[in-house]
């Protein structure tokens, strides 16, 4: 197949446990480059943290952020989604807030927090980011006044509160919104419908290329929609079972350079 784009999760794919890009996997997407294949950081991460990896990756990224609700070529943004207002405030008001669990909230290249805990202090020593404490009342407002909303909502808990505020969640159904899990131990929300399939789709079209000339890697359940619409999907062997299950093919895991294992079977990198 004559790829044409390859999009990569972060956490978990192209990063190891120890938060670093291998020097194989670098040299494999120097090469990928070279070819004159596009390359897309499709990640949960904001735009700062996204271009720090691509800064160590050291070759020219699309940074679809923010699980691909936020999405720049460059400086310039090609693809932006927002979750409903009211979306956003009963979500802060009826599952978070009463159990004094911070509330993270991305917009734009901005990240504000309800709160500051543990989940929130481990976060900003991984991307070197402090968030902006904020008052979720006095965002709603602003919103409200200007038009805007959030990309994308997180809460970083113990797995089983995570487990148990995911399922409340489903229950309530919430117009407008999504939601999955990036890990154990982070539950994403964003706007209905707004996936990293969409945020896939958005690139090609901006590239003027079709999905089906495209290799995606991942490893979770955020991952998934953009594995189906991949023309070629590779789970990492750290993937959770549902990835690996649908994937064309398994890979070795992020701490064994699975990334550049996959991209030397495909495409005989030399």
């Amino acid at each position: 197949m004559n790829y044409k784009l390859i999009c990569l999760d972060v956490d978990g794919t192209l990063l190891d446990d120890e938060k670093r890009v291998s020097e194989a996997v670098k040299e494999s997407l120097a090469k990928v480059h070279a070819m004159g294949i596009s390359i897309a950081l499709v990640t949960g991460r904001m735009p700062a943290a996204t271009e720090r990896i691509e800064k160590e990756v050291s070759v020219p990224c699309i940074k679809a952020c923010n699980a691909g609700t936020y999405i720049l070529l460059g400086e310039e943004c090609i693809h932006a989604k927002v979750l409903p207002v009211e979306a956003a405030q009963k979500i802060n008001e009826e599952f978070f807030a009463p159990h004094h669990l911070p509330l993270w909230v991305f917009e734009g290249k901005k990240w504000y927090v309800t709160a500051v805990d543990s989940y929130v202090e481990r976060e900003s020593r991984i991307i070197h980011v402090k968030p902006e404490i904020v008052k979720m009342d006095e965002l709603v407002k602003r919103w409200k006044e200007d038009g805007g909303g959030p990309n994308k909502l997180l809460a970083g808990a113990d797995p089983s509160i995570i487990s148990r505020i995911q399922k409340e969640m489903k229950a309530m159904n919430i117009s407008g919104v999504d939601m999955a899990r990036s890990s154990d131990i982070y539950l994403e929300i964003f706007p209905a419908g707004a996936t990293k399939g969409e945020a896939l789709e958005a690139i090609c079209k901006k590239l003027g290329i079709y999905p089906g000339e495209t290799m995606a890697f991942g490893d979770q359940e955020l991952d998934i929609p953009m594995l189906k619409k991949a023309g070629t999907s590779i789970a990492m062997g750290n993937a959770i079972p549902e990835v690996k299950e649908l994937a064309d093919f398994v890979t070795k895991s992020n701490n064994e350079e699975g990334i550049a294992f996959a991209l030397e079977h495909y495409l005989n990198l030399k």
